[in-house]
């Protein structure tokens, strides 16, 4: 008996099959090199403004609950859905200004804008509150449109943005009065607030110009302080062009008595809802009492390469998907 050989052609047949499964990759290149090109000004641009770049662990015992999000499990421990526990425990270190990009997992996110496994930029610095962070969000992108050599308009799946700053603002309660039909408080009171935001507010946001959607009720304050003139709502805010949320970004609470209180509310809303709920942070909590007053940013990285390369679908800006592996 002779062995078994793989001759020419059916090497070639399994080449020509690889070649097949590889055609989205060769279509999306050029988004591929504007992805790497991007990701190299955003670091420039921290290291301009003297933010010291950080990596943090990807796997930790125990994730910020969030009701909406679930953390990927590794073991006994998870795989982080942010690398904010971390990065604000460096800010209690005395770090003042610290970036991070990095991968993030959240299980169960796919669709056209979501990846279980998304890379986020993160940043923090002391002593600014979430409208430094506004200002901020501006100058980034207008410092990563001027490294692509490109001027302050573009068009993303037919609506025509102008990013020149100052950029429009506008309170999630004036939103939804104007988009919703409805209060925030209405919202909140039907429990539609989700709702209501994902079909009939979002969509409208930062058509023509770039909109910061703040001041969120202090129910959807998550790590957010309140803020002090206004308990009712929360120092956070969220960026949209041309209807795509770009980042979330907080005034940091700091005060670890209320912050334990919201983790353990957030961790009954999950249980009632049939989720797991999460350990005790307790490094994080911990440490927290330590922590300066700070605002904190994170930006998702492949909807911004979305953005800027036009592209209707998260899969068209990211190597592989993963239907793909």
């Amino acid at each position: 008996m002779t062995p078994f050989t793989v001759n020419e052609d059916q090497r070639r047949g399994t080449a020509c099959k690889s070649a097949m499964a590889l055609r989205r990759q060769t279509a999306i290149q050029s988004n591929l090199y504007l992805r790497a090109r991007v990701i190299e000004a955003v670091r420039a641009f921290f290291v301009r403004e003297g933010f010291l770049e950080v990596e943090t662990p990807i796997r930790i015992p125990a994730p910020a609950p969030e009701t909406h999000i679930d953390a990927q499990i590794s073991g006994d421990w998870f795989l982080h859905t942010s690398p904010e526990l971390c990065m604000k425990r460096l800010l209690a270190a005395g770090c003042e200004r610290i970036f991070q990009i990095c991968r993030c997992f959240r299980e169960g996110e796919r669709g056209g804008r979501h990846l279980p496994e998304m890379t986020l930029l993160e940043w923090y610095a002391t002593g600014w509150d979430y409208l430094d962070l506004m200002r901020q969000c501006e100058e980034l992108i207008g410092f990563i449109l001027g490294r692509l050599d490109r001027g302050p308009r573009l068009v993303y799946q037919g609506h025509a943005v102008d990013l020149s700053p100052p950029w429009e603002r506008l309170t999630v309660d004036a939103a939804f009065r104007r988009f919703g039909g409805m209060t925030v408080r209405q919202a909140l009171e039907r429990d539609c607030f989700d709702e209501v935001m994902g079909i009939d507010i979002e969509p409208q946001l930062g058509l023509a110009r770039p909109l910061f959607l703040y001041d969120y009720p202090a129910a959807c304050g998550a790590l957010a302080r309140r803020k002090p003139e206004d308990p009712s709502v929360a120092e956070r805010f969220e960026l949209y062009i041309a209807g795509l949320e770009l980042c979330n970004a907080f005034s940091e609470l700091t005060d670890a008595k209320e912050q334990r209180e919201r983790f353990a509310a957030e961790n009954r809303t999950r249980e009632k809802l049939g989720r797991r709920a999460y350990p005790p942070a307790e490094p994080f909590l911990r440490d927290l009492a330590c922590m300066p007053p700070a605002a904190g940013n994170a930006l998702g990285l492949d909807r911004l390469v979305m953005l800027l390369a036009d592209a209707a679908s998260i899969d068209g800006v990211v190597a592989f998907t993963p239907e793909e592996l």
